[in-house]
């Protein structure tokens, strides 16, 4: 993997970079004037919000001056790690048994005083509670970033969830997380740090797809040139909304669209069969189409006409939609979780309430009856607010300087 050249030289937050192009901290280089090693946690490196986040804080620590460690079950990923040199530990982290998670935490010590570790960075919770245990067995400095709403029916699941809460630092990736930790854990307020998962420029950015991706993913999904394309990408899970949208689009009543639900079903074979027979009985089959996980999404945003995400349960943040965004595309969202601040409504977007086919169906009425000359100002509005506040540079540097803050003395 490519590092992004701004990596290189992006200082932390409000100071500036050091002569040799090293982000500088508090005042000056890295506290003490040595360059922290991290080790972040993580239970594989398949896919998901997480392991990438994961992927690119090590690259962009390394760029820093520091030294990245992660340590997982393994996955593909691993490659990306490989590739820049960054040690990669093979532990069974992904288990949820005691014994396991107590070994683990012994190995995560052993790890710690091997290569002499200052912040350990967990990004899950089986995981955590390992690197908790092992920084309280050390004295390395603990910090989580909490990547979703972990749901809790009882005392003791919410002790479980609790780990993610104990962290010197406790990263929130958007507002909506920050105020579900305060909410349900005993956490002060100044440990709790947001910064929001930013999406690669480098990747979703309209210039850096070129026709002949265009050409390629149009002819995989034998797209018609003359008609409207509506997006939903998400695996196929019934939160994810794809029924709201099925309905919508019964609702609207118009042929001459097609709208393509991307994503795997990840084995849930039932709720896709349920899908195809409510397509069938909206009589839809030639408006409605699913296809399996697409490994170039940006070509799919650029070909599409409106970006839908119609879920029904909060978003801890939502990537697509700031991806689809960062391409140039209008896009409608639930008025729930964290789209309610990554986008702006009236201006980027269509906010519906969830679980409304009515509200979803004007919502794609007015979308897909748009100008040119106003499709393309909604799309530099929307790629001018995703610059300034989702990208993986900013992300990179914010985390950065909460590594520094630990540095500090205690």
């Amino acid at each position: 993997m490519d590092l992004d050249p701004h990596l290189t030289t992006a200082p932390f937050p409000g100071n500036d970079a050091t002569a040799d192009g090293k982000p500088a901290g508090a005042g000056g280089p890295w506290p003490g004037g040595r360059a922290p090693t991290v080790l972040q946690v993580v239970p594989t490196l398949v896919t998901g919000g997480a392991e990438r986040g994961c992927i690119d804080m090590a690259l962009a620590l390394q760029a820093a001056g520091g030294t990245p460690l992660v340590a997982s079950e393994g996955g593909p990923m691993v490659r990306e790690l490989d590739r820049a040199r960054i040690t990669h530990l093979t532990l069974p982290l992904g288990s949820k048994n005691p014994l396991v998670i107590r070994r683990n935490a012994r190995r995560l010590a052993a790890i710690i005083r091997r290569y002499k570790v200052d912040i350990v960075h967990a990004r899950s919770r089986a995981p955590a509670w390992s690197a908790w245990l092992a920084c309280r067995a050390t004295g390395a400095r603990y910090m989580t970033t909490f990547h979703a709403p972990y749901n809790f029916g009882g005392r003791l699941k919410r002790w479980y969830n609790s780990v993610m809460a104990r962290g010197e630092r406790v990263i929130a990736i958007s507002g909506f997380i920050r105020d579900h930790v305060l909410s349900n854990y005993d956490v002060d307020p100044q440990r709790v740090r947001v910064i929001h998962r930013g999406i690669d420029r480098a990747v979703f950015a309209p210039d850096r797809v070129s026709p002949a991706r265009l050409v390629t993913l149009a002819k995989q999904w034998n797209l018609p040139d003359d008609r409207p394309v509506i997006l939903l990408p998400g695996r196929l899970t019934r939160w994810k909304g794809q029924t709201v949208l099925i309905d919508a689009l019964a609702k609207l009543g118009r042929k001459d669209v097609l709208a393509l639900l991307v994503g795997s079903d990840q084995g849930r074979s039932g709720y896709r069969g349920e899908l195809e027979n409510r397509i069938a009985a909206a009589g839809l089959r030639g408006v409605v189409r699913m296809t399996d996980h697409c490994s170039d999404m940006a070509a799919a945003y650029l070909l599409s006409t409106v970006v839908v995400s119609a879920s029904r349960e909060p978003e801890a943040f939502g990537r697509v939609i700031v991806e689809a965004q960062a391409m140039g595309k209008p896009v409608i969202v639930s008025a729930i979780g964290a789209y309610q601040e990554t986008v702006i409504p009236g201006e980027t977007a269509w906010v519906v309430p969830p679980d409304d086919a009515d509200a979803l169906a004007r919502a794609l009425d007015e979308a897909l009856s748009l100008t040119p000359e106003q499709r393309d100002a909604i799309g530099a509005r929307a790629m001018a607010f995703v610059a300034d506040r989702y990208t993986k540079d900013r992300m990179c540097a914010d985390t950065l300087a909460v590594y520094a803050e630990l540095l500090q003395p205690r």
